[in-house]
């Protein structure tokens, strides 16, 4: 089924006071900055200019920090034997890596990680685990982007006589975990002023609360990097895990991200560099082939390799990359990693062939969710099948799978539809469950309760919006003439990178443009070239992506546009960069046929 057509929606212009209060700002800036309610000087300076030495906060605001690093540098001069209990995608690895090096830094000789496997083990801590790491002679486990709803699990680790120290982000349950000590900046009563933080840059801002610890008391990293110096170089992970866990990148995950790209471009990690040379990100003596690697880089290049290793195989593979020293090691786990997307991505394709199939089979088109089940379906997939679902549906969709008679699931929201706020209400259907408002993991209690589960979960959506009037919506920052987009413009933009969650690209619209050429590019002609032109004379070059794709658009636009068509066109502005050469690129987001020549 193609995707629903989709309503515009231009974003109202700055008021006159907000653009007679700022005169110094381009009239394109102020609107963007009036579209992404960034409106006070602070704000604005702090966007525009992010600092890291003043717009990052004291890790030290979290309510329990002192309580955590006293726990932690007690184990570490005790040699106390302590476990890293990370999670299977990119923010778990990432922060697993920044905990595991840095507790090594610091001369602890008895630490290690423990990573779950998807299938096996399931997301987050789980008894068997707590029963294995207490037979181990576990004597603290710090968890990092998972733990806040384990508190059964917490519980036996206290009963065996562990610490427990969580630093976690997902969504809190209404019994928090008796841990030692909780970093979460969502948990109630916490004061820690920045609440969208990722897994990893909750974890971060731990390690940041040590290295200041430790340099107070005048104690040396084991390799005698200065404590600043060392705490910098980990922001290429948590860049990485803050993109590839779509947190808004606003306030401090935009800082953080903003620095971490400057690291990344330079990283020293040796996993990483072996990582984009075999994903051809880099040529032989690691130097970016398309200029300044960015958030796109790591949203379609890094964090889905990084994920694949938890998709279909294990995330050990991912974490030793990160982790590792040897060049030859470390390639080979490169090479693996890269063959593990390939697979992903060829697996993913058939599966979400099956699911729409099911879907008309099981007459689910009006339904207000989306349920699809599948028989030994790879726990790691799910996710990536319901996101699409989604998107072409644009209805919120759960995929499950029965492996081994125990259901579990993945489920993609839409933003009528609070996922795991509506999971909390029935809390009854789940052995485990957990994320964010658009996003959530579970496993069921029994096959037997499917139909109930899935009843429920109607019942709620049906409550809660009209699936008639359900319609996706492309927000456009600005109308524009194509005239007027050029490298000023381009170097304007820049200014509001890093783009993602909550700061999306600027999106522009251009009425009445001409069609000059139309040429299908790529593979099966699923990309379109476009040519257009406006008020003038002056050609544009755009590409389209996916718009040759049947399956993705409700016009089969690589044989119903023509030259001389009259469209409207959404647009976002890129450069297009290779092998030195440098050019604007207009990349489509959506179109609208006017009238035919």
């Amino acid at each position: 089924m193609a995707q629903k057509e989709k309503t515009w929606r231009v974003l109202e212009a700055p008021t006159p006071e907000f653009l007679s209060a700022h005169p110094e700002l381009p009239p394109i800036i102020a609107q963007l900055l009036w579209t992404r309610n960034i409106r006070d000087q602070e704000k604005i300076d702090e966007f525009l200019n992010p600092d890291y030495s003043t717009d990052l906060h004291d890790p030290y605001l979290f309510n329990e920090m002192p309580k955590a690093v006293e726990i932690i540098f007690t184990a570490i001069k005790k040699q106390k034997n302590i476990v890293v209990h990370g999670d299977y995608d990119a923010d778990g690895v990432s922060a697993a890596t920044i905990l595991v090096s840095t507790l090594r830094k610091f001369g602890a000789k008895h630490v290690s990680v423990f990573i779950p496997h998807r299938e096996i083990d399931g997301y987050g801590l789980n008894l068997n685990t707590i029963n294995l790491l207490h037979e181990q002679k576990t004597d603290l486990i710090i968890t990092c982007d998972c733990g806040i709803s384990n508190r059964e699990e917490v519980v036996r680790a206290k009963d065996l006589g562990l610490q427990v120290v969580i630093t976690d982000h997902h969504a809190v349950p209404e019994k928090l975990p008796p841990a030692d000590a909780i970093i979460h900046p969502l948990v109630p009563g916490e004061k820690y002023p920045d609440k969208g933080l990722a897994g990893a840059a909750v974890a971060f801002k731990l390690v940041q609360a040590l290295l200041k610890k430790h340099q107070e008391s005048n104690e040396y990293l084991l390799d005698g990097q200065p404590h600043e110096s060392y705490e910098k170089w980990l922001l290429d992970l948590v860049a990485i895990a803050t993109v590839g866990d779509m947190v808004p990148l606003l306030g401090e995950s935009r800082t953080l991200t903003r620095y971490g790209l400057t690291v990344l471009n330079k990283t020293r990690n040796l996993g990483l560099r072996k990582l984009m040379q075999i994903a051809g990100l880099t040529d032989e003596f690691g130097k970016p082939k398309r200029g300044q690697f960015t958030t796109e880089t790591i949203s379609f290049q890094l964090a889905p390799r990084i994920n694949a290793a938890g998709r279909m195989d294990h995330a050990n593979t991912a974490y030793m990359l990160l982790m590792s020293e040897d060049p030859k090691e470390a390639e080979t786990l490169a090479i693996q990693l890269n063959q593990n997307n390939l697979d992903r991505q060829k697996l993913t394709e058939s599966l979400v062939a099956q699911a729409r199939e099911q879907i008309k089979s099981t007459n689910q088109e009006k339904n207000p969710i989306i349920f699809i089940l599948g028989t030994d379906w790879s726990t790691g997939i799910l996710g990536l099948i319901a996101g699409k679902i989604k998107e072409e549906f644009y209805r919120p969709t759960i995929v499950m799978g029965l492996n081994d008679g125990e259901v579990t699931g993945s489920g993609r929201s839409i933003p009528e539809f609070n996922m795991i706020k509506n999971m909390q209400a029935r809390p009854e259907f789940f052995d485990k469950y957990g994320g964010h408002p658009q996003a959530c993991g579970f496993s069921l209690k029994s096959p037997d309760i499917l139909e109930d589960f899935k009843s429920a979960l109607l019942k709620k959506a049906e409550e809660q919006f009209d699936i008639q009037k359900l319609q996706p919506t492309i927000t456009i920052d600005a109308e524009v003439d194509l005239e007027d987009v050029n490298w000023k413009l381009y170097d304007l933009l820049k200014k509001f990178e890093p783009f993602g969650q909550a700061n999306e690209e600027p999106r522009y619209l251009a009425k009445g443009l001409t069609v000059a050429s139309i040429d299908p590019v790529g593979q099966d002609g699923k990309h379109l070239r476009l040519l257009v032109k406006h008020n003038t004379h002056t050609i544009k070059k755009t590409i389209a992506f996916g718009f040759g794709d049947k399956e993705r658009h409700p016009s089969d636009w690589k044989n119903a546009l023509h030259v001389g068509d009259k469209i409207d066109m959404v647009f976002s502005v890129d450069v297009n960069e290779w092998n030195g050469n440098r050019e604007l690129q207009l990349t489509v987001i959506d179109i609208k046929m006017l009238s035919q020549s």
